[in-house]
């Protein structure tokens, strides 16, 4: 039994997948829950669901605000195995995403073998394990983690030629976010491409395993909410002011840093990236290419990513960054490691492997990760007490947090509330929201846009939003309302200030709680 166990098992695949694992998970639940505001609103649906309401924000109101229904549904069905409409969904998202980024990880290793040697693609894997941008959104609650699982796992398989398990993922990860088509996409017309061409051969069940999830998701989306498209889509493309170029530019400086340089290095850092990661990608992508032709579409994929996201200029959140950086990471480590192979040949000395070694243990191994880890803060200044990315910064939703509790005894059953960051507040009260930005309430963006001088920053509040919609309660940062509603007498006669919560964030003059001037109460 021993040797069949060694045989099926050999030392140099379970030793480093344990070492991966165990990385990702403590990378992960060692920082505990630091939920972010987006995570609360697809929890407040999976409640809602859990509750009998239907798939709701608002009972009652058939809106779809939400980009992730398949990682709704998830949380659905942990939720009903552990409390129903109690269920601490914050933590099953934590434990389920830190599961899920452990996988990813594996597959990452993998799939980098196919191209290179063990070094780089163990590297890739360990550095997804620690990185500010896998990490943060994984404790933040956010669907990240099984969306590049899916995204990772569709071009592993297809990789592999494992059609039916691409084709599934696939499907999913379109269920999971609408934009996972920039990768299925090209995916899609490779593989047309060879069936064309009669050198591949497509399978019925292969077909139905992509088709049937997004059909049967998007078939029940338009017969429910009236259009496949989420209202949080529509609301974005209408609410947000951006300058031009501004996702452009938010990418360059992001593809030019993955691995934080411009905390170590500075503006240097982010220079030499510009011109040095791009290149090593290329040497990298190439490599993987002649090796498996099949790899193009990962390969294309950041660079399609890019393209799509900056095309519309829309406001980059984020966790927006995210999903391209598995193979970006992969192809510039691969590359790297194929420069060093290349230079430590021409070296004229006897001991060249172990040269070699030590090189791809330091460069390719230990400073992307060690660079990776400098965006970590061993105690953060808020939230739990232990090592986090600095990344995981959520003292906003602490502050909506504490406006919550503030106004939860002191709402009653049919109180409207309004608000711009309509997460932890739905979610906490479980009021009827008004979301000013339009998300999940359609009747928000015939306010919209709003002219120039009266931004001070996105989420600025229509006045007159307000004053037609009369909500008992409005929280908002200061700087939401500076130009509108506070300069506005209308709303300062019929409004009134209950509480302040000290704070500077966005440059606010704190976090503002306002009721209509019917109440008669006093913040406790």
């Amino acid at each position: 039994m021993t040797k069949i166990l060694r045989s099926a098992f050999p030392k140099s695949i379970v030793f480093p997948a344990i070492l991966i694992i165990l990385l990702a998970l403590i990378s992960r639940l060692l920082p505990g829950m630091r939920t972010i505001d987006d995570a609360y609103i697809t929890f407040r649906y999976a409640r809602n669901i859990l509750a009998g309401n239907g798939f709701v924000y608002n009972p009652g109101q058939s809106v779809m605000g939400t980009t992730t229904p398949l990682y709704t549904l998830l949380m659905v069905c942990l939720g009903s195995f552990t409390g129903g409409v109690n269920a601490p969904f914050p933590l099953l998202a934590l434990i389920f995403n830190a599961l899920a980024d452990s996988l990813t990880c594996l597959i990452i290793w993998q799939m980098g073998k196919k191209f290179t040697s063990n070094w780089a693609a163990l590297a890739a894997a360990l550095v997804w394990a620690v990185a500010s941008y896998s990490v943060t959104f994984a404790i933040g609650g956010l669907e990240t983690s099984l969306y590049v699982l899916l995204l990772t796992s569709t071009a592993y398989m297809f990789l592999i030629k494992r059609d039916t398990p691409a084709a599934l993922c696939a499907g999913l990860a379109l269920i999971t976010r609408p934009d996972a088509l920039i990768l299925i996409a090209p995916l899609v017309l490779h593989r047309l491409y060879f069936w064309l061409h009669k050198k591949d051969s497509v399978s019925i069940i292969s077909i139905l395993s992509f088709v049937l999830p997004p059909a049967l998701w998007y078939g029940f989306a338009w017969i429910t909410f009236g259009s496949p498209v989420p209202q949080s889509v529509s609301a974005k493309l209408v609410a947000y002011h951006l300058p031009q170029n501004a996702a452009l530019i938010r990418f360059i400086q992001h593809y030019a840093t993955p691995f934080t340089a411009h905390d170590t290095l500075g503006g240097i850092g982010i220079a030499i990236g510009l011109v040095l990661l791009p290149f090593l990608f290329l040497v990298g992508a190439l490599r993987a290419y002649r090796r498996s032709p099949s790899s193009l579409p990962f390969i294309l994929y950041p660079w399609l990513y890019l393209a799509a996201f900056t095309l519309p200029n829309p406001l980059i959140f984020r966790w927006y960054l995210t999903p391209p950086l598995p193979a970006y990471y992969l192809f510039i480590l691969i590359g790297a490691e194929q420069l060093i192979s290349s230079a430590v040949k021409r070296i004229p000395i006897r001991s060249k492997q172990s040269l070699q070694k030590v090189l791809l243990f330091t460069v390719i191994l230990c400073m992307p990760i060690v660079a990776s880890l400098t965006e970590w803060q061993l105690k953060p200044d808020h939230g739990p007490q232990t090592p986090a990315p600095k990344m995981a910064w959520f003292k906003l939703e602490c502050l909506y947090d504490q406006a919550a509790r503030l106004l939860s005894p002191h709402l009653e059953k049919d109180d409207l509330l309004a608000a711009g960051d309509v997460g932890v507040l739905g979610y906490v009260t479980n009021s009827e929201i008004l979301d000013t930005v339009g998300l999940n309430s359609p009747r928000s963006l015939s306010y919209y846009p709003l002219p120039a001088e009266q931004l001070v920053t996105n989420y600025a509040i229509p006045t007159n939003l307000i004053l037609d919609q009369q909500p008992d309660w409005i929280v908002f940062l200061e700087v939401y309302g500076r130009k509108t509603l506070l300069q506005n007498s209308q709303f300062m006669d019929q409004y009134q200030l209950f509480q302040s919560l000290e704070t500077d964030i966005y440059g606010s003059r704190g976090m503002l709680i306002y009721h209509r001037q019917t109440q008669n109460l006093t913040a406790e």
